[in-house]
């Protein structure tokens, strides 16, 4: 099918920062071509749990709002190692001009888990996760013999669809839906269904399967977990016809 002549609804679901600089993507990459609609799925709200004692010989940060997170306790005393352990590249960016050393992982759980298993630092390691994190990185660890403990540190907490976006999603023409976790997947399941046909394009096979009810028109997987790798797959499932 050739692109739309009109600008396609594309949903930004992602947190709003985040979804924002997506939106900048999309719009320097296929100018014109989509009619871009900021709905968080998500808002992040930040915890001061109590800590295990220190030292640590690095921290564990697997996503922006992890890095977030961690900074604003440290500006409430906290003290932490300077070496962080990142699962993608964005987040070592993040933590980085947070102060950290920095160390990227360039995908997900298991490739982190594997740089870290290879690397020489035996731990112990403080790892400042989300309240809905996947992975168990953690346990893993230590099951490998690298003590590990993790810290619920912030909580992304549901978020209703905006009236734009219901508008658009309860029109006859598609849809075009990027999804970033299998959280933001089940979210915008339990606020359908819809009945606009919705092309998704999801950031791993799990986000796919989590939006498999949603009854997909097109569904994409994006070649890594990346925003890069997203924006791609978003042209190739408008422009592609067998997508």
């Amino acid at each position: 099918m050739a692109l739309q002549s009109r600008p396609l609804p594309l949903l930004l679901t992602r947190p709003a920062a985040q979804g924002e600089r997506f939106a900048a993507q999309i719009a320097t990459r296929m100018p014109g071509r989509f009619n871009l609609i900021l709905t968080p799925l998500m808002a992040p709200s930040f915890f001061s749990p109590d800590l295990p004692d220190p030292p640590w010989s690095s921290v564990i940060l697997t996503s922006e709002t992890g890095v977030e997170a961690t900074s604003r306790l440290a500006q409430a005393g906290h003290i932490f190692p300077p070496r962080a352990w990142c699962v993608g590249d964005r987040t070592a960016k993040v933590a980085r001009s947070a102060g950290f050393d920095a160390l990227s992982a360039q995908g997900d759980a298991e490739a982190l888990i594997a740089l870290i298993l290879a690397s020489d630092d035996q731990g112990p390691f403080l790892h400042l996760r989300g309240r809905d994190a996947r992975g168990d990185i953690a346990p893993r660890l230590a099951a490998h013999g690298r003590p590990a403990h993790a810290a619920i540190v912030y909580a992304q907490d549901p978020q209703p669809l905006t009236a734009i976006a219901l508008n658009a999603l309860a029109g006859p023409g598609p849809v075009v839906v990027p999804l970033f976790s299998p959280r933001s997947a089940a979210v915008l399941t339990a606020q359908g269904p819809f009945s606009a046909p919705l092309w998704i394009v999801a950031i791993s096979d799990a986000t796919a399967r989590a939006a498999a009810s949603l009854a997909p028109k097109r569904l994409m997987v994006a070649e890594r977990p990346d925003a890069d790798a997203m924006a791609t797959a978003v042209e190739t499932i408008v422009n592609n016809p067998a997508s």
